[in-house]
């Protein structure tokens, strides 16, 4: 099995927190042999590109680096740090002046990159590696369990960058749902945006689109929605209500974590996968 470094990113460090301990969990559990390098920093979520490309490639081909002196690749439970990382990863191989002037700044901290990384979302890490061994361990089959795949954004897109899955009819959690033993309902609007990107400059337009993709997940009867995005996760479960609301309705609607699920799935307990830090109530599911 493939040694990685784990890059959690910020989110689950912090208002996600819930998403780092499940991870935590559910490596351990598998025996995924990692390490968490504590000089990882911030990938800037995007936010730094717009205003300095040249710092964003900056900080994310350290990261990159980072792991590469560890001989490690990344696994990682954030879509938007797994974009990042993968676009600075891409820009490197393309260029190859680019690179040796990064690397050049990059010597002054003793760090070098090579582009022998490859970075990965943890439940990608265990569909490719752990499939068969997370069958076995299965020991709380979700048989009676519906549940809604929501990718988010930068999960399968842009193709050219992230390029695991298809971006127009994705089947990685659906694939990974069933391996749990639960069903997958899977909607036309899995594959869209939860607009949390947008939260700030257009909040009533970024509350629909949650809230229409929450709907779609309870007319289809689910009884969760799972999500590898911690930002989607935020949108979806701690402003439920309020995107619920800007689509005049309400319901109640479990949103998990990806690797939450997977937990409860290999015997981990609720409190193990802190399913109790989730905003909306999630225990009932269980």
């Amino acid at each position: 099995m493939k040694k990685y470094a784990f890059y959690p990113g910020c989110a689950p460090k912090g208002a996600a927190i819930e998403s780092y301990i499940s991870a935590k969990a559910v490596m351990d559990k598998l025996g995924i042999d990692y390490t968490e390098p504590a000089s990882f920093s911030c990938c800037g979520a995007g936010n730094v590109e717009e205003v300095k490309p040249s710092v964003a490639l900056g900080i994310n081909a350290r990261n990159l680096a980072i792991a590469e002196k560890e001989g490690r690749d990344i696994i990682t439970i954030c879509s938007t740090c797994y974009l990042e990382l993968k676009k600075a990863k891409k820009q490197l191989e393309e260029n190859e002046r680019l690179k040796e002037e990064i690397n050049e700044i990059l010597s002054e901290t003793g760090l070098r990159y090579e582009g022998k990384v490859e970075v990965k979302l943890l439940h990608q890490v265990i569909l490719d590696e752990y499939e068969e061994k997370i069958s076995s361990m299965v020991t709380n089959k979700l048989e009676n369990l519906k549940v809604y795949p929501f990718y988010g954004c930068h999960t399968i897109r842009p193709r050219d960058i992230i390029g695991y899955d298809d971006p127009e009819n994705p089947s990685s959690l659906e694939r990974l749902i069933k391996l749990l033993g639960a069903t997958p309902v899977s909607g036309v609007r899995r594959i869209l945006c939860c607009g949390f990107h947008a939260s700030f400059s257009a909040s009533e337009i970024a509350m629909k689109l949650t809230g229409l993709n929450l709907k779609e997940a309870h007319d289809m009867d689910a009884d969760c929605v799972i999500t590898p995005c911690p930002l989607c996760h935020l949108n979806m479960d701690a402003n439920q209500k309020k995107a619920l609301n800007a689509i005049k309705t309400q319901f109640i609607m479990p949103v998990l974590h990806v690797q939450q699920l997977i937990g409860l799935a290999i015997g981990l307990t609720p409190e193990e996968v802190a399913l109790q830090k989730n905003v909306i109530p999630a225990l009932y599911i269980v």
